[in-house]
């Protein structure tokens, strides 16, 4: 008996210990100039962004406008909504184009890079949804770039509070990037009745882009936060809802997978999609959905799902798709006598907000990290790193298909466990030497008056009550919960462990930060990135590091019109769901083509990867699915620098248009 008493104290005493080494290391003189021994090898611009004309002389607004049974809480409803996302809009090869979520506005802006060349500029301009309904009662919240019709063209995927997305589709005979360039359209269809709309009230925080269901086209995934509902209707009704638990909420607006049917293209482009209502089982699809990840970890060609949910469990969706139905089964993460229970993956309490994959761990295979919140004094949980423990891509199925999710949970060993109130996340080799380094948007409201009593009192609130809001606390205009942190940026030190260098390089902005976009937008081997804020102008950073060597693949299949490259059009359609790995010697890299996730930061289609000294030709493995869904590996030896790769039923390179 007192052994088993003794092994349920283990996860809490685990826990209490790695507190103990926090709190023992702050302040550590070591520890801060070890931070700035990692920080001198890198260098970042920050560099204004061209709005449209005139755009900064009008109001920013700074709340939003909410349903009146959530006025007492409209900081809380103001919270979200900043989004940034870059790619190739131009046609011209290079990652330089960004479409942004300005919450200050309720605008979504297309815009180019400050870093981008003459050829790549044009006037920025607002997109407009006319002639679908668009009404004071919605608001967009993210933008993922993408190419939706298979022709080459980069179009927009924009998704809202108060109303299903919407695609904005390239014409084939716009020559330049302007708001006359694309085609609203519907993602869901029935929901415009004679320029009314009429369909259902999604409030979505997150998207997936990916080949699901194999079939060389992409499918998307939409995750909303709070349910169908008039959330932003000042006249609305009051029948809206918080969540229902601190813990395990399961009234939330959930996932909905819409799977890739068909598209045109030409001058009245449409692409077809239809909800597949039971990809997943009932019990993960009523969460609190602030985050979505892909990444193919069983090497079957099929992008598996991590859903994170706030206030609830995330969850690992193994993808048992087939071409005409997606399909996934959840896998969770086993528990033993150290493991503190939110630690389990699958039965968390923590509120996932952000996720991203990549080799973390150098050995070919995918890792990943999800964001929660990490405030000192406040909720002091831990940001998740799941390592991958299997040694082949048949273990991790068998695995899986089992229901077992065979990662371990590494944060607090790796350094990255602790940062502040945390949303996307995003890994990416900034200075081309194989290492991911880690950027992290933090922060939630900014005020001036500490809210987080209220929050802590909150907290112990009966979850029968929860759910009401009229029952929460107060957050008005002037309150603050966690709203001056500067977004993190980790790098490895000298013994190979991260540290937040962001004070280092100057990042001291401390509006609160949302999403993250990285690109190579030069073509220089640099990776930039860009930040979207919470109610604060966007911002973009260029890398002017001295890096090392790298290798840069944009990946294409070929376009649906099969034409010459015209307009906006570029050398193919990108290859969403390929998986490329390098066989640098004993430390194989692993990286993919993004089609967009995350928490509103999406990246570019680039697969890169950082050689440091390993710069001779390299051994690469590409694994992709062609337009008829056929699955094709192949081995190729390329240089470093940036690659064309055509995929077909083989591998082309193929010089930029």
């Amino acid at each position: 008996m007192l052994r088993g008493r003794l092994r349920t104290l283990i996860p809490a005493l685990t826990a209490i210990i790695a507190l103990l080494t926090v709190y023992v290391a702050v302040g550590n003189p070591a520890e801060a100039g070890e931070a700035s021994q990692t920080a001198a090898k890198y260098s970042f611009k920050q560099m204004p962004i061209a709005m449209p004309p005139g755009y900064d002389d009008q109001k920013m607004n700074t709340i939003r406008q909410v349903n009146p049974a959530y006025y007492k809480v409209r900081s809380w409803m103001s919270a979200v909504g900043a989004s940034v996302a870059i790619n190739d809009v131009t046609g011209h090869g290079r990652s330089d184009g960004m479409c942004l979520v300005d919450t200050r506005t309720n605008d979504v802006v297309v815009t180019y890079t400050p870093t981008a060349p003459a050829a790549d500029q044009f006037t920025p301009f607002v997109l407009n949804a006319a002639p679908l309904p668009i009404d004071d009662t919605m608001a967009p919240t993210g933008c993922v770039l993408g190419d939706f019709t298979g022709d080459g063209r980069m179009g927009m995927l924009v998704y809202y509070w108060g109303r299903t997305p919407i695609l904005f589709l390239p014409k084939a005979g716009a020559t330049a990037v302007s708001a006359e360039a694309y085609q609203p359209q519907e993602l869901v269809s029935g929901v415009d009745t004679d320029g009314k709309y009429t369909g259902p009230q999604w409030n979505t925080d997150a998207i997936a882009v990916a080949d699901l269901a194999g079939t060389g086209h992409p499918d998307i995934v939409i995750g909303n936060y709070f349910p169908d509902s008039g959330i932003l209707d000042v006249h609305g009704q009051n029948n809206v809802v918080m969540p229902n638990s601190l813990s395990s909420a399961n009234n939330g607006g959930g996932l909905h997978f819409l799977r890739w049917v068909s598209a045109t293209g030409g001058d009245a482009p449409s692409a077809k999609y239809v909800e597949d209502k039971d990809a997943i089982p009932f019990h993960d699809s009523t969460g609190w959905t602030l985050a979505l990840g892909t990444a193919d970890l069983t090497g079957s060609g099929k992008p598996d799902l991590y859903d994170g949910n706030d206030f609830g469990h995330g969850h690992l969706l193994y993808n048992v798709s087939t071409p005409t139905q997606l399909k996934f089964t959840e896998a969770y993460g086993d528990r033993t006598a150290t493991t503190p229970k939110s630690f389990v993956m699958g039965n968390g309490s923590f509120k996932g907000m952000g996720v991203d994959f990549a080799d973390m761990s150098d050995k070919g295979h995918f890792d990943f990290m999800v964001s929660d919140i990490t405030q000192p004094w406040g909720l002091e949980e831990s940001n998740f790193v799941f390592k991958n423990d299997t040694k082949s891509n048949a273990e991790m199925t068998s695995k899986l298909a089992s229901g077992v999710a065979p990662f371990t949970q590494s944060a607090a060993g790796d350094g990255l466990a602790w940062s502040g109130w945390a949303w996307d996340v995003k890994m990416g080799d900034f200075l081309n030497d194989g290492s991911q380094d880690v950027v992290q948007a933090l922060g939630f409201i900014n005020g001036s008056i500490n809210r987080w009593p209220w929050m802590q009192e909150m907290a112990t609130m009966n979850d029968d009550l929860l759910a009401n809001p009229a029952m929460w606390p107060n957050f008005q205009p002037g309150d603050d919960v966690s709203g001056h942190q500067p977004f993190a940026f980790f790098a490895k030190n000298s013994s190979g462990k991260y540290v937040n260098i962001s004070k280092q390089l100057g990042f001291t902005n401390d509006t609160p930060s949302r999403g993250m976009a990285l690109a190579d937008t030069t073509g220089s081997g640099h990776l930039d990135f860009a930040v979207a804020r919470q109610w604060g102008a966007p911002e973009f950073y260029a890398n002017t590091a001295d890096v090392g060597d790298q290798m840069t693949l944009n990946l294409y299949r070929p376009s649906s019109d099969g034409q010459a490259s015209s307009g906006l059009e570029g050398i193919g359609s990108p290859a969403y769901g390929t998986t490329v790995t390098v066989h640098t010697p004993g430390e194989p890299q692993m990286a993919q083509v993004d089609g967009g996730s995350g928490h509103d930061g999406y990246r570019s289609f680039q697969v890169r990867f950082g050689l440091g000294m390993n710069m001779g030709p390299q051994t690469v493995t590409v694994q992709w699915h062609d337009t008829s869904g056929a699955l094709h590996s192949q081995d190729i030896k390329l240089t470093t620098g940036t690659h064309n790769l055509m995929l077909t039923d083989h591998i082309q390179e193929v010089p930029q248009s």
